[in-house]
């Protein structure tokens, strides 16, 4: 035997020791989720951690078990949000890259996951841009539920079935009704019937998120009466002349209709003292922001207490 044979020897990995050693990085691991779904630990510690000390428990936890240990954060939501994010599955927190990191610190500033979930409504008159809007706060704040109305009206170019709309017939939308299925629902324009499913609007809430209702002002009116903590935003137009041009220049609907609508929009804008907040549609993303902003106050508000169990 050489000299350096014995030396061979001691240095031999014990297998023993290395599944101890795994086992208690396992429990640390779980300690810190543990932590995290009972509020002990903040979400923004454990993430600054994980990036001071990447080889300690919260560093080696996967991306996906650290957003699945917060509140109202179930599978489908995670995945939405790390694909938003451009995290793969396999990632672990401490492995985050820089420009990673930054978005994990953005979406940490933007939501709390301890906030309590409110139903929000955005209401305001034709033309005026709540469609856009909605999906601009859909595309780049996952962290807030977006309700899918149902309608019977037929779908516009560019509009998908059960995402911005749910096209039912008219039969259809007449058993939602008997069977109690619509949280609201109203006719609109004198025309077509829209309406908001409870089942989907309450599931959420009582996961844990804020949802977000894109409806007209009878509709507004209803979830204010069954839901009385509800927000109620706004969204007007930066003038009537520009609330004109937006209508006719999308041309989705006739000149008679557009007549029709624009009646109407005179009656929704005189309603705007009955809502919380008004919003002015002059950006998009502005106006989405600040929609944001008021769903983060609501949620951050102590009177917070019938929204997740409306009547």
């Amino acid at each position: 035997m050489s000299a350096t044979e014995p030396q061979r020897a001691r240095t031999v990995p014990d297998p023993a020791a290395a599944g101890r050693a795994a086992i208690e990085a396992r429990r640390a691991r779980a300690a810190v989720k543990r932590a995290l779904r009972a509020g002990e630990r903040s979400a923004r510690d454990v993430a600054e951690r994980a990036w001071q000390e990447p080889h300690g428990p919260e560093g080696r936890l996967r991306v996906a078990e650290y957003f699945g240990s917060l509140r109202g954060m179930g599978p489908k939501r995670v995945e939405a949000l790390m694909a938003s994010l451009g995290i793969a599955p396999s990632k672990r927190l401490g492995g985050l890259g820089g420009l990673q990191r930054e978005r994990v610190r953005g979406w940490l500033d933007a939501v709390d996951p301890s906030r309590r979930p409110r139903l929000i409504v955005l209401a305001g008159p034709t033309a005026v841009g709540k469609g856009t809007v909605a999906q601009y706060v859909r595309e780049h704040f996952p962290q807030i539920r977006h309700s899918v109305s149902a309608t019977t009206r037929s779908p516009r170019p560019g509009e998908i079935d059960g995402v911005h709309y749910a096209f039912v017939s008219d039969a259809d939308f007449d058993r939602m009704i008997e069977d109690g299925e619509f949280l609201e629902w109203a006719t609109v324009h004198n025309q077509s019937r829209y309406g908001t499913p409870r089942s989907s609007v309450q599931a959420a809430l009582d996961e844990g998120s804020s949802v977000l209702l894109e409806i007209d002002l009878q509709g507004a009116r209803q979830v204010r009466a069954s839901f009385p903590d509800a927000v109620l935003l706004f969204l007007a137009p930066p003038s009537w002349d520009e609330l004109v041009r937006r209508l006719v220049g999308r041309g989705t609907e006739t000149e008679e209709e557009r007549a029709r609508r624009l009646e109407t929009a005179k009656v929704e804008l005189a309603s705007q003292p009955e809502f919380d907040a008004t919003i002015v549609n002059t950006d998009v993303a502005e106006a989405a922001r600040e929609v944001v902003e008021h769903i983060l106050a609501a949620e951050a508000s102590p009177s917070a207490t019938g929204a997740a169990s409306g009547s």
